[in-house]
């Protein structure tokens, strides 16, 4: 019969054999998803950034170019999820999405949450207001310094930031669903202005045929913003495959032949990189 001490040094060895074993808790995330054959990602439904045709198809400038990277890595559809901006991070830290594309742009704390990809596409803010312009908003402070003034803004996004940085009251400030919302909200007089990047209220706007209203841009004080596919922390492997996927795209031009017709700037998105847009903003 085996003595304590026998048993303690079988115990000991069978310890030491278990840890010099690689674990497979952590599996390769960019097998599963060639395995899975499709990425779930996280969109707005803000064209030109996304749009869901009524067929249910995925386009706009951030899921073409999204597909047009996974294809290149063995993937060849995407599965998409509308949210709210301030609901997609969270989102893909619980792992219920695989990726964000969706005109995210880089901000500190976003830098700090999610693993993003090299930039894509690049903006500046605008406002909606009347035709005219009849209060004469040019930056996000004239608002916040005329007290009778009401803005609106996609709830979580980062022009609800810029106001609320810039003074704009929160009770003075009305969280927007989406763009047709803040559109109907503007032409029915219940926000004096409603802001989102130039490019999608370009495309709101033209798409009402109002004439009762315009675009002023850009907001003067705000920054211009690239966004970038945003991974979880923990994938930073698979962002990295996502990465040399997206130079490639952008050495050979198909790149530009994607994000240009929608009116965004290839050569605004190849002049910058993440590391200075996380450090600027």
């Amino acid at each position: 019969m085996p003595t304590r001490q026998e048993r303690m040094m079988k115990k000991c060895l069978i310890a030491a054999a278990l840890l010099a074993v690689p674990l497979p808790a952590v599996a390769d995330k960019l097998d599963d998803l060639k395995e899975q054959g499709y990425v779930r990602i996280a969109i707005g439904n803000e064209p030109p950034y996304t749009a869901v045709a009524s067929d249910g198809k995925v386009s706009g400038a951030a899921p073409d170019v999204a597909r047009a990277v996974f294809a290149a890595l063995g993937i060849n559809d995407l599965e998409a999820s509308i949210a709210e901006y301030g609901a997609m991070i969270p989102s893909l830290q619980a792992g219920r999405v695989d990726a964000i594309t969706a005109g995210l742009f880089m901000k500190p704390e976003r830098c700090n949450a999610v693993a993003y990809s090299e930039p894509i596409l690049c903006d500046a803010e605008a406002l909606l207001v009347p035709k005219g312009n009849p209060k004469g908003f040019k930056s996000y402070a004239d608002i916040a310094n005329d007290s009778s003034a009401r803005m609106g803004a996609p709830g979580g996004g980062t022009e609800e930031k810029l106001a609320l940085d810039a003074g704009v009251p929160r009770d003075r400030l009305v969280v927007v669903p989406d763009p047709q919302s803040g559109l109907k909200m503007v032409q029915d007089g219940r926000i004096d202005a409603y802001s989102l990047p130039v490019l999608s209220l370009n495309d709101l706007l033209a798409k009402s045929g109002d004439a009762n209203l315009e675009v002023f841009a850009p907001v003067e004080g705000a920054p211009v913003y690239c966004d970038g596919a945003a991974f979880n922390k923990n994938d930073t492997a698979l962002r990295d495959a996502f990465d040399v996927e997206l130079a490639k795209l952008k050495e050979s031009g198909e790149f530009a032949k994607i994000v240009e017709p929608y009116g965004f700037s290839a050569a605004a998105a190849m002049s910058t990189t993440r590391d200075a847009l996380c450090a600027a903003q």
